[in-house]
This record gives structure tokens, C-alpha cells and sequence, in this order.
């Protein structure tokens, strides 16, 4: 079973730079997007033998997930059932006969660390919400978790420490979301790898490979003997991220 995942910093914007192309490329069976930046209402993309679940922002033009799946959940939930944190459409659940899928775009802290405070509360509810649900059943997480999690996730570790997305507090919450039984399945296959996801659109970064690795495919541990494989699409053009990916066994 192949997932996928990409922010698009835009979704209309990201159509008419190959969305759909690669879309249809990759056939995944699931496929996860971040930053839609749009109501549901607005845009009419269907992709035959898919269903479609979007979680819109109430401010528009902003943050927002939606997923395509080829199989039908059996359930289908938007946020984490907390009003402080689901004004922004940065969570999906599917609820699947072996599984739970869950897309999520977590907040960025900003510039000067406006928002950090805010980030941490967000941080310990959702991994809260995620070890709830795995007491039920295994669980796969993807999207733009907004944090290198180790100084081989970016390029320029030094001079971004304490920046938004390499604090030690962000980096802390990362970890202690893994110690609490979650995998990070690109770093579990490829442990040395140095390969990102983002890149600024400044300073001609993305040339340079000057880029940051905050798009992850994360699974609880119950199912990390299922990883066949993990993939980061760094060829792939239309946004500042590039999508990511994951191959799992066992579970069609």
C-alpha cells in the first residue's frame, strides 16, 4: 500500500503547476494534502476512483488538509474535538477496518517565535489525541509536521538553531512524540540519509539543496515490521515542500 503526502502551499496554485500530473503518476492508494488554502466550495477536483474529505480553515485562504483514498473509511473525523485547536483545518482522520490514517499541518511558530507557546499546547494535545487512538487500533500520521527533528534534517543546523522549526522545544516535542511509541518511517529506513522536503523560496535554496526535512510519514511502532519502504520526492516541482511517501505491507 503506497501513501503520499504534499503541502501545497496552495492547491489551486499547485494545479496549475502539475498537481494533477503527479497525481496521477503515483496512483497511490491514499493521498494526503496540506495547505489547500481554500473552502471545499471553491474548487471542484475529483480523480476517478477516489473519495475526498476536506478540512477547511474558517479564515480563508488559509492552512487546510484535505485526502484522497481509494478505499472507503469506515469513518471519517475533522480536528482533534478541541475548539481551540480545530478553527484551522489542520486535521483528518480515516478510520480504516486495520488502521487510523491521519493528516495533519501543524503550526508553524512563526517568526520570532510568535506563536511557540501556542505550538506546545497544540504539540501535547495532538499526541494525546494520537495515543487515544492507538489504543484501539495501529495508527499512520503524515503531513508538514513544521520541525527538523536532528541536525541531518537541514541544511544549516547552526545558524537556524532557536529558529521556528529548530527549536529545542519543537525538537523535544518530536521526540517525545517517537518515544511514546511512534516511528519516523524515512528515518528508520534511511538513518544517515541527508535528503529534505522544503526548501525556502529565497536565496535560490532549492537550487542549492539548502532545504529542511519537516514532511514526514510517522506510524506507531505496532506496525513498523510493515515498512517496505519510505520515499521523499525531492525531483518533484509545484511548491516549496516536495511530497513524501510510504510503502506498507499488510495492510490493503
Amino acid at each position: 500500500m503506497l501513501c503520499v503526502s504534499w503541502n501545497v502551499n496552495g492547491l489551486r496554485a499547485c494545479l496549475t503547476k502539475g498537481f494533477a500530473d503527479f497525481f496521477n503518476h503515483i496512483d497511490a492508494d491514499i493521498f494526503a494534502i496540506q495547505e489547500t488554502k481554500l473552502q471545499q466550495h471553491q474548487i471542484d477536483l475529483q480523480f476517478d476512483g477516489y473519495y475526498s474529505y476536506y478540512n477547511d480553515a474558517v479564515k480563508k485562504g488559509y492552512s487546510g488538509t484535505a485526502i484522497y483514498t481509494k478505499k472507503k473509511p469506515l469513518q471519517v473525523s475533522y480536528g482533534l474535538g478541541i475548539k481551540e485547536h480545530d478553527q484551522e483545518g489542520r486535521v483528518i482522520t480515516l478510520e480504516f477496518e486495520k488502521y487510523y490514517f491521519v493528516t495533519v499541518y501543524t503550526p508553524n511558530s512563526k517568526r520570532g517565535l510568535e506563536r511557540l507557546d501556542y505550538r506546545q499546547v497544540w504539540e501535547d494535545a495532538f499526541r494525546e489525541y494520537l495515543l487515544n487512538l492507538k489504543k484501539i487500533k495501529p495508527v499512520m500520521i503524515c503531513g508538514d509536521l513544521n520541525v527538523a527533528h536532528q541536525e541531518i534534517d537541514l541544511k544549516n543546523d547552526k545558524t537556524n538553531h532557536k529558529n521556528a522549526g529548530f527549536t529545542d522545544e519543537e525538537r523535544a516535542k518530536f521526540t517525545e512524540l517517537l518515544e511514546s511509541g511512534f516511528v519516523d518511517t524515512f528515518r528508520y529506513m534511511y538513518p544517515d540519509k541527508e535528503t529534505y522536503s522544503w526548501w525556502s523560496y529565497m536565496f535560490k535554496a532549492r537550487e542549492k539543496n539548502a532545504g529542511w526535512r519537516i514532511d514526514y510519514f510517522v506510524v506507531s511502532d505496532d506496525l513498523k515490521k510493515q515498512i517496505k519502504d519510505a520515499y521523499i520526492y525531492t525531483d518533484v516541482l509545484g511548491s516549496d515542500h516536495c511530497p513524501v511517501g510510504v510503502e506498507l505491507e499488510g495492510l490493503e
